[in-house]
């Protein structure tokens, strides 16, 4: 499981481009954004890199946050 800070997603079409970018990657299984805090949890075993780098080319920069 990977939860990353994604300070910039800050209404609900920045959450939908999140959810679908990240569900589009392999290996994310589930994929949970939370709005209010801020944050993303992916479930499956994709690399904490690899979500990142995905939300850093659509603009949203992230963070990884300790599990």
């Amino acid at each position: 499981m990977t939860r990353l800070s994604v300070p910039d997603m800050t209404c609900g079409h920045c959450k939908a481009s999140v959810e679908t970018t990240l569900a589009a990657l392999p290996d994310t299984g589930t994929v949970t954004v939370d709005l209010a805090a801020r944050t993303v949890t992916a479930t499956g075993p994709a690399a904490a890199a690899t979500l990142v780098r995905a939300l850093d080319a659509i603009g949203f920069p992230a963070a990884v946050l300790p599990a």
